[in-house]
């Protein structure tokens, strides 16, 4: 067995102690020879960092370790970038949460004007690493699952279409791991059917490995509960997510035929979602008051005291599917998982490039898509609207136009009128002007 490596593309986020975390406590599957960490922030990395290399010196001095903020050293003679970068970090989140909801619009970081300020700031980004990626290591994979994942894919699609890039998110994942443990068996035992857009999906269909239908009982449970299930280490355990998995009984009632993604919430009930958030404090205040405080205080922890012995670094469980890619990737082991990819009639009677979420078979060529047949009306018009969103949001920054970026707005489902998305749109260029392009 090889051994592989790898950079982390954002290698300042709270995620990445998790993840190197979850890497060395699979070595066994995935080994490593090298890990380089890369960012462009020096100074927010420089703490995880120098934490991580105490970690590794103590845990794995046999994999080579260094972080970076140069792009030749990070992306030389590497297999894999797993990309998860936040471009404005957590200042320009909690800028896209709040100034929606001046104007009674969801303000969530991945979905509506939220979700569109990120992707127009994430587009560059990506585009910018995976050039470097492709110039200093042409034979690596990108595994990438930096935020808003459904607009990045469909940039990427348009704009690399030929680059080794996979793009996966962990929601479905994380969801599936609390629908087994309602049902009391192993995740890895599920075998299910799904079809949507990223943050935007359906499950069809979940059996076991001997072919019994879980979805009766699965739906009797969401029925009165939605997902909502105490696991105390699921990193989506605190409050604001627990209340975001009850509310999937109301989603799941819209179409009690399938099992929802949580997500959808904020499309289908986007005046409760205003109503139970506080403006003056949204998520990304509860994120950089918890989780942000939290990591940065154990790194520092670890360099004062110049051992990991007793770091508070937690292995971040829900980046094994990261793992789980990359060894199908390298070892051909045709497993089973949710991807962000062409549609190219993998749903029969929806747009065909349109990237689309659904189960595809991972080997040592990349995926092969399982095709989810034809899907209803209901969720074919939900769709059709949800990807004119984002390829309007990718026209705009490929084409600089202000006029297809107040279209995508204009037509989000989770904005009331063209009049609130040009206010909402104008507020958002003015406090954006450092990383979207120029719109005219």
């Amino acid at each position: 067995m090889r051994d592989f490596s790898i950079t982390i593309a954002g290698g300042g986020s709270t995620y990445t102690p998790g993840i190197i975390m979850m890497l060395l406590n699979h070595q066994d599957i995935f080994p490593i020879r090298k890990l380089c960490l890369y960012d462009n922030d020096e100074e927010r990395q420089a703490v995880i960092g120098e934490a991580c290399e105490i970690l590794l010196k103590e845990r794995a001095p046999q994999i080579e370790f260094e972080y970076t903020i140069d792009p030749v050293t990070a992306f030389t003679d590497i297999d894999f970038v797993m990309a998860h970068i936040r471009v404005g970090k957590y200042a320009m989140r909690e800028l896209d949460e709040k100034i929606p909801m001046k104007y009674g619009v969801v303000g969530q970081e991945t979905c509506g004007p939220g979700g569109i300020a990120y992707g127009m700031r994430s587009i560059g980004g990506i585009i910018e690493i995976l050039d470097y990626m492709e110039k200093y290591s042409p034979n690596a994979w990108m595994l990438n699952y930096s935020n808003p994942a459904a607009i990045v894919a469909e940039a990427t699609r348009r704009l690399r279409p030929d680059s080794k890039i996979i793009n996966i998110c962990d929601m479905p994942l994380g969801i599936m791991v609390r629908m087994a443990k309602i049902l009391g068996v192993d995740e890895k035992d599920l075998d299910i059917r799904y079809y949507g857009l990223n943050h935007f999906g359906w499950w069809t269909q979940i059996k076991d490995k001997e072919g019994n239908d879980l979805m009766p009982a699965l739906k009797e449970y969401v029925k009165e509960n939605g997902y909502d299930i105490s696991i105390t280490e699921d990193q989506h355990e605190d409050e604001s997510w627990r209340e975001t998995f009850r509310k999937v009984r109301d989603v799941y009632a819209v179409d009690p035929e399938t099992l929802p993604n949580t997500y959808l919430k904020y499309y289908l009930y986007p005046d409760y979602v205003v109503e139970h958030t506080d403006p003056k404090y949204t998520r990304a205040n509860q994120v950089m008051d918890g989780r942000e405080k939290e990591v940065f205080s154990a790194a520092k922890e670890i360099i004062e005291a110049g051992t990991a012995k007793d770091c508070k670094f937690m292995e971040d469980d829900h980046a094994l599917y990261i793992v789980d890619l990359a060894r199908a990737l390298a070892f051909n082991t045709k497993e089973k998982m949710l991807l962000i990819v062409p549609n190219e009639g993998a749903i029969e009677n929806f747009d065909p490039t349109a990237m689309v979420e659904i189960p595809c078979i991972v080997g040592k060529d990349g995926f092969e898509k399982i095709n989810q047949g034809r899907i209803p009306q209901f969720q074919k018009g939900l769709m059709e609207q949800q990807v004119s969103v984002e390829k309007l949001v990718v026209e705009a920054w490929i084409e600089g136009s202000y006029q297809k970026l107040w279209q995508a707005l204009t037509l989000s489902k989770t904005v009331p009128s063209a009049k609130v998305a040009k206010q909402i749109l104008d507020e958002l260029i003015a406090v954006n002007k450092d990383y979207w392009p120029e719109l005219k």
